[in-house]
């Protein structure tokens, strides 16, 4: 079954998720992370990658990602 689509409201947020182990991590992490305060998360765009190097190498794995959430709104309310 689909979901109507009139009348919603969406936020957007940048999120900067980090790892140790690869970027699909970093952006599991900004994902997990923020579904512990955010509700009805719908889209992740991965806008960036980079990594942060030291002389050793890697040591961070770091994705900049676009999050879309869905506000809950009343029908009366609109």
């Amino acid at each position: 079954m689909e979901e109507a689509i009139g009348n919603s409201v969406y936020n957007f947020i940048d999120l900067v998720g980090t790892s140790t182990e690869g970027w699909e991590d970093a952006v599991g992490n900004a994902v997990k992370t923020s579904g512990r305060n955010l509700t009805n998360m719908r889209i992740v765009e991965v806008a960036r990658m980079d990594i942060r190097l030291s002389d050793v190498g890697i040591v961070e794995y770091r994705a900049r990602v676009r999050l879309s959430f869905k506000h809950e709104v009343e029908p009366e309310t609109l």
